[in-house]
């Protein structure tokens, strides 16, 4: 029986004792032949840095700005499409879910089901997500403190999910401004294993007119920061062609700058845990 600092994606083991875990993917799938090209080159990539992988894509994003935003295949051709990958690459797979009625359909394809950021507090969207019988990545809400996270957790567990993540995502600070206040990781750790999402934390909604703004520039210092202070997963949306992604333009990460940025964060994070094990 899992606890409160060990889950498992699939077979990959997050947590306690595990090492650095990547949860990485466009931000919606574009097309089947797309999500299988960028997967395969960050499996690629991952074996190589020597970091467990699954694959992540969004089937429908509904919280988009604008109602003329590309949302995505939809749930059942996104779900085949995940499948294809899953088939295909033989590693776990990942997507959110919006509505409790589509928890069961996403559990028959999905590793992993997410709860995004604004939905966290959504008691029958997490129960449904629950009784799916995978594991469940709750994003934290960027109007929540870390310590009410220990209650999304616990409505999890208590209805029956053996295996949950909690992600940190940046918190809002006045209008449209996201920032990290790196003593949540540590906080919410108590409760699940903890995913720091290095590309939503340097979201600037609102700024960019009619689609979400980003700095990008910014991922590097905080991927950094965050291994530093201790995480257990890496969640970053990866583009071949950033700047005409579909979705999340300003602040996915480009796939041809992944493999050094891996690398860096493997050996902070082990530096760290060095230094924690030494002191």
């Amino acid at each position: 029986m899992p606890t409160s600092s060990s889950a498992k994606i699939g077979s990959i083991q997050v947590g306690e004792g595990a090492p650095l875990v990547l949860i990485a993917g466009p931000c919606v799938i574009e097309s089947r032949d797309h999500s299988l090209r960028l997967g395969e080159r960050i499996a690629e990539i991952a074996r190589r840095v020597g970091v467990p992988y699954v694959f992540k894509a969004s089937f429908d994003k509904a919280n988009r700005s604008s109602i003329h935003s590309f949302r995505g295949p939809g749930l059942d051709d996104g779900l085949a499409t995940l499948a294809a990958v899953r088939e295909a690459l033989g590693v776990p797979v990942l997507s959110d879910v919006h509505e409790p009625n589509q928890c069961a359909a996403a559990g028959q394809v999905l590793d992993c089901l997410q709860i995004p950021a604004f939905l966290c507090r959504q008691t029958d969207l997490l129960v449904a997500a629950a009784r799916s019988g995978r594991c469940v990545n709750v994003k934290k809400g960027q109007f929540l403190g870390p310590e009410k996270m220990r209650l999304a957790a616990q409505k999890e567990r208590e209805s029956g999910c053996e295996h949950v993540l909690l992600t940190e995502r940046g918190t809002s600070i006045g209008y449209e401004r996201l920032v990290n206040h790196f003593t949540e990781l540590p906080i919410m750790r108590q409760y699940a294993p903890v995913v720091f999402d290095a590309t939503h934390s340097v979201q600037r909604p609102g700024t960019g007119g009619d689609v979400t703004g980003g700095a990008r520039e910014f991922i590097p210092p905080l991927c950094r920061a965050a291994m530093a202070v201790g995480v257990d997963a890496l969640f970053m949306e990866v583009h071949d062609d950033p700047d005409n992604a579909k979705s999340d333009a300003a602040n996915v990460w480009p796939l041809d700058e992944l493999e050094s940025l891996l690398v860096t964060c493997v050996r902070v994070r082990e530096a760290a845990q060095s230094g924690a094990m030494s002191s």
